[in-house]
């Protein structure tokens, strides 16, 4: 049983009476991690996994994950096996979650476009898959399929040709990613998928691995183009440090709820999607945003109450009861409004009496869930947006994981004689304004 106390969850934050600078101030975050020392850590093992390769890598996933991997490549047969020997009721979960991602994604795909200045001028915008990436599926905690799901899906539709996906091998003596990861990258079609979790996976990922028999690596794996997925410091730590190298979708922090809420919200509704994502981490976040100060005891209790019997308690309690968790107090609907953009929540929720009216006024926000009806762990499985989202306020810049993360805007430039000769003067004088006379002379040296 743990002993943290009711009083302890969701601590107050009473930001009343505060202008707009000290109501940003005041939410609570938990400080991303700028550890020296991760880094330092990280580095070294991106310089083994560079310089040592396979052998490397085995020797560091034995190191950090305890397992022994006999073959870094995962073969064929466990991938078939794992899918024939999936739940039915997983399986046809897996299937609806991939039927509506896809369609999302399908529906989202730019199309090229062109812009015409006049005769004989115009410019296009097209748009290209990524080459090559690589997708980080976590363990750890829990089991993701879902992040297979939301990390495929959409590489797939953007028309992406190659895949490879890495996740750590699972503590049951198979020196396999668990079968259910395994499963879902079959059903999808992916076949690429290698043992192999943490910085480590990152390392592979960027720089790849030569072929190496005793690694159970009969084939090379290729330096990837663009590397996705949520992970944990290490993982992130690792993306921050190849970045430029290689591109990479985000650096995920731990999983945040922020919650809208006013006396139209069901108390248990509120406890239940609290708890739902603080179950992922003890690091988890869990705000609650109201200006009606006779809900705050009462969403602390049912959240309290109902935290007492979840299957992982003590995790939710330990998230509920930090820094980063709390129910903040504001003025006025508006004042929420503010907060919540101040926040910028990986996943924000409207329990208001009019959350329509609402979401019109949010701006910063992973993704929105509108209603008693739009829970987030809809959209972490099967509501058919995508659960890889900005985390620690960076929905104020960045977007969740979506088809366009893996196409390139390529631009594509067509001018006759004519329309150049229209402009010709500009290009002159403006080369000459920069004093690179010979970009205009590019320009006059064709027959106008």
């Amino acid at each position: 049983m743990s002993n943290v106390a009711e009083t302890d969850v969701l601590p107050l934050i009473d930001l009343r009476g505060t202008d707009d600078a000290a109501l940003r101030a005041g939410l609570p975050r938990l400080q991303a991690s700028t550890s020296t020392e991760h880094q330092s850590v990280v580095a070294n093992i991106l310089k083994m996994v560079r310089e040592g390769g396979a052998t490397a890598v085995t020797a560091l996933t034995e190191q950090f994950d305890g397992v022994a991997v006999p073959s870094l490549r995962v073969p064929a047969g466990a991938m078939v096996e794992a899918l024939e020997g999936l739940d039915a009721d997983v399986r046809r979960g897996l299937e609806v979650a991939i039927e509506r991602a896809r369609t999302f994604a399908a529906d989202h795909k730019p199309a090229p476009t062109t812009t015409t200045f006049g005769p004989g001028a115009s410019v296009t915008m097209r748009w290209e898959p990524v080459r090559r990436v690589g997708l980080y599926v976590p363990g750890g905690l829990a089991v993701y399929p879902s992040s297979v799901v939301m990390n495929v899906v959409p590489a797939q539709e953007a028309g992406v040709g190659s895949i490879a996906l890495v996740s750590p091998p699972a503590k049951d003596g198979s020196g396999l990613p668990h079968p259910t990861i395994l499963a879902a990258a079959q059903l999808l079609g992916v076949d690429e998928v290698y043992a192999v979790g943490g910085a480590q996976a990152i390392g592979a990922l960027a720089h790849g691995l030569d072929t190496d028999a005793d690694a159970g690596l009969d084939t090379a794996l290729e330096p990837v183009d663009l590397i996705t997925g949520p992970g944990n410091v290490f993982v992130a730590t690792a993306k921050a440090l190849v970045k430029g190298e290689v591109g990479i979708d985000s650096e995920a922090g731990p999983t945040e709820i922020a919650i809208v809420a006013d006396a139209s919200a069901d108390p248990k509704i509120v406890a239940a999607d609290a708890i739902s994502q603080a179950e992922h981490d003890p690091n988890a976040a869990s705000v609650i945003i109201t200006w009606d100060e006779a809900l705050v005891d009462v969403f602390r209790s049912a959240t309290w109450e109902r935290a007492q019997h979840t299957k992982h308690s003590e995790r939710v309690l330990t998230a509920l009861s930090g820094p980063q968790s709390g129910i903040v107090l504001v003025d006025d609907h508006d004042a929420a409004i503010a907060a919540a953009n101040h926040y910028a929540a990986e996943h924000l929720e409207l329990l208001t009496e009019d959350p329509e009216a609402d979401a019109q006024l949010i701006t910063q926000a992973g993704a929105v869930f509108l209603g008693a009806y739009s829970p987030v762990s809809l959209g972490d499985y099967v509501a058919g947006s995508n659960h890889v989202l900005p985390t620690m306020g960076t929905a104020r810049y960045a977007s969740g994981l979506n088809v366009t993360t893996f196409l390139k805007a390529v631009q594509e430039i067509r001018y006759d004689r004519a329309a150049l000769a229209e402009v010709a003067e500009h290009v002159v004088a403006l080369s000459s304004a920069e004093d690179l006379p010979a970009h205009g002379e590019a320009v006059t040296a064709r027959d106008l």
